[in-house]
């Protein structure tokens, strides 16, 4: 009976989106911010918690005071219903020249990193049309594992994994993920790893993240430890209407800030701070809605 429930959330979430598939590219990104302005106003819970996070990071001196914390709040979910739109499109077949008009900058930095022969681990989050980043680094650089939670729904698990796979990449699904990342890493591939979201105490350390404490995976400061591979942060954010990815000069997790949890703490807090940056940077473009300061007592205090 759960397949069947399955099944018909798949058909019908086809039906839903082929209409915005079949619109010109310009009708479904409007449609799309559109839909997003519908999100903003209908999901206050989110609006809340997006508002509650950027204010808190101004008033803590990681984002500007001259951010209006609403207005970026509607920007973000603004971009959110354009991003949804160019994804519709792409995983319909039919978007082709949106990934064609994606610009890179950079790209002599993987060529750097590839030169190594030691694998390289992008470090990303949750920025801009990340996924969409994802497809454009399989076509003109190189096809990438990225690590992911498996979707619940099994048949749009196997379809976002088709579409990536016909440009190349593959998913990396978090349960026993080390061991496939560590092989991907030794045959000098790319693996890429969004590290920006909460975890739980077992899974990661806590650091400092736009000023609050946060819990962060510490799997991407362990691997560039043990394998000495090749570490870039690759971002992607918008421009108008063009989308730049950006590659950072490649760097590598020596051992320089010495053995133990200390030095453990020390690597996962140098490599937020690439995300932290470019939220700085973007700040309308960061997955605000997400509670990222969840089981550590800040978001109640």
């Amino acid at each position: 009976m759960k397949r069947l429930i399955w099944l018909i959330q798949a058909c019908g979430l086809l039906l839903v989106v082929l209409p915005v598939a079949l619109m010109p590219y310009r009708l479904a990104c409007a449609f799309g911010q559109g839909l997003g302005m519908a999100v903003h106003m209908l999901w206050s819970s989110r609006r809340r918690i997006a508002i509650d996070n950027i204010r808190r990071a101004i008033d803590n001196g990681a984002l500007p005071a001259s951010l209006d914390a609403e207005q970026a709040v509607r920007d973000f979910f603004r971009q959110l219903g354009r991003s949804v739109a160019e994804l519709i499109k792409i995983y319909c077949g039919l978007g082709r020249h949106i990934l064609d008009g994606v610009r890179i900058e950079g790209k002599e930095y993987f060529d750097e990193a590839k030169r190594s022969g030691r694998g390289i681990l992008f470090i990303t989050g949750h920025c801009g049309n990340w996924e969409i980043m994802a497809l454009v680094t399989g076509l003109r650089c190189e096809p990438a594992s990225v690590v992911a939670r498996a979707q619940n729904n099994p048949y749009l698990n196997q379809m976002i994994a088709w579409v990536r796979a016909r440009y190349g990449n593959h998913i990396i699904y978090k349960q026993g993920a080390l061991k496939a990342i560590l092989s991907e890493l030794r045959h000098n591939r790319i693996v890429g790893i969004l590290m920006d979201q909460a975890v739980f105490e077992n899974e990661g350390v806590l650091i400092e993240f736009l000023g609050r404490p946060a819990w962060t995976t510490k799997m991407p400061a362990l691997i560039g430890r043990k394998t000495g591979a090749a570490m870039l942060s690759a971002f992607i954010h918008r421009e108008g209407d063009e989308q730049v990815i950006r590659f950072s000069p490649p760097f590598y997790l020596d051992g320089g800030s010495g053995e133990g949890e200390a030095a453990l703490i020390a690597d996962t807090q140098r490599l937020s701070r690439h995300i932290e940056d470019h939220i700085r940077a973007y700040p309308s473009e960061w997955l605000w809605i997400h509670r990222r300061w969840k089981r550590t007592g800040e978001e109640k205090a």
